[in-house]
Formats: C-alpha cells, sequence, structure tokens
C-alpha cells in the first residue's frame, strides 16, 4: 500500500480545508452533546509533545453561561458568540505535567517540567493550540462549521470561568451551523513560494 492510497476524498478535502469558512452567523439550529463529545474524542487522537494533551474544552451553551462569557467578548464579536449555538473555550492546563505519568508512561515525563514555569507554559501555549486546531477539523468532519476567534479579553474568561488559575484561556471558538448567506468574501492566502522554502 502507498501512502496516495490514503488520500482522502476531494469531498472530505473540501469539507476540512477548501470549502471550509470562518463563520460569524448562525441558524438557530442546537448542537447535540453527543456531537461534541465526538468531536473531541477525534482531537485527542492528533499528537502532542510526548502527549501531553494539555487543551482543556469548556463548551459554553446555555444563555446563562454565554452572558458569564459576554463582559470578556471584545464589541464587534458579542452579536456572533451571543447567537452561536456554542462556543468553547480551549484553555490550557497549567499543571497539565501531573497527567504525564497517565499519558506518557515510558519515561518519568513529569519531572521535565518541575520548577521550569517557561517550559510549562511553552508546552502549554503550543499544544494547546494544536489541539485547539485538531478539534476545529473535528467539528468540521462532523458537519459543524466553526468561527475561531482571539477578540477576548482572557484575563476576564480566567477570572469568571477558572479562578483557581490551573487552566487558562487559550482561544474562544464559536460552533453550529453557519449562515451561508452571511459569509464574507473569502480572504486571500499566501502563495507557496511566499510561506515556504524547499532546504
Amino acid at each position: 500500500m502507498t501512502g496516495t492510497d490514503n488520500r482522502l476524498s476531494n469531498e472530505a478535502l473540501n469539507t476540512l480545508f477548501l470549502e471550509a469558512r470562518t463563520h460569524h452567523a448562525w441558524h438557530p439550529k442546537s448542537v447535540p452533546e453527543q456531537v461534541l463529545r465526538q468531536a473531541y474524542e477525534l482531537a485527542r487522537m492528533a499528537p502532542t509533545s510526548a502527549n501531553s494533551s494539555p487543551a482543556r474544552f469548556v463548551f459554553v451553551t446555555t444563555p446563562e453561561a454565554k452572558e458569564r462569557l459576554m463582559p470578556a467578548i471584545m464589541p464587534g464579536n458579542v452579536d456572533k458568540t451571543r447567537s452561536a449555538p456554542v462556543t468553547v473555550i480551549i484553555a490550557q492546563d497549567m499543571e497539565f505535567y501531573e497527567q504525564l505519568p497517565k499519558l506518557f508512561p515510558a519515561v518519568d515525563a513529569r519531572s521535565w517540567f518541575l520548577g521550569n514555569g517557561g517550559l510549562i507554559a511553552d508546552t502549554a501555549a503550543r499544544n494547546s493550540s494544536l489541539q485547539g486546531a485538531y478539534f476545529i477539523l473535528a467539528a468540521r468532519a462532523l458537519g459543524l462549521d466553526c468561527g475561531p476567534m482571539s477578540g477576548f479579553d482572557a484575563e476576564k474568561v480566567n477570572a469568571e470561568f477558572f479562578p483557581d488559575g490551573k487552566w487558562k484561556a487559550n482561544f474562544l471558538c464559536n460552533l453550529g451551523y453557519g449562515d451561508q448567506e452571511k459569509l464574507y468574501p473569502r480572504a486571500p492566502r499566501l502563495d507557496f513560494q511566499e510561506a515556504c522554502r524547499i532546504v
């Protein structure tokens, strides 16, 4: 079997990348909890360094929980966030290394992080960002539309949702079934020769 035998169909590539868009307007259709669970189950299987898996996901679904989030949202993002069926807080567990005896039992990986705040912060930020991106692809694969964003006050989110300081917000992602009629024109991307080198 060659690598090309495992290539996804063009339809799948369109769903994940080529026709997928960042949505700002949503149909009033709820997202079943089972779909959120499936998206996480897919995303958790993708790689992180030392299988550290520092991302934590808070699914904000009720009007009451949304109102707790609203004071942290920049004005331009309020309507899209309030109307989205789900807003996910993709957070990073700053004590993720405590799970390493379970997640990476081959070596004493926990000891790499003890007392090393810089390594903890770098590993948590990098890998929770990766996991957030994996989650977006998983959600798209399950038929959801996504609206990731960083236009919010992380300290306000942390104070409201993570007051013990163990988790910290990385970014937000609205989820649901997007209104295609209200999409902006697709923005350009950099060409290969602008963004890549082969050495």
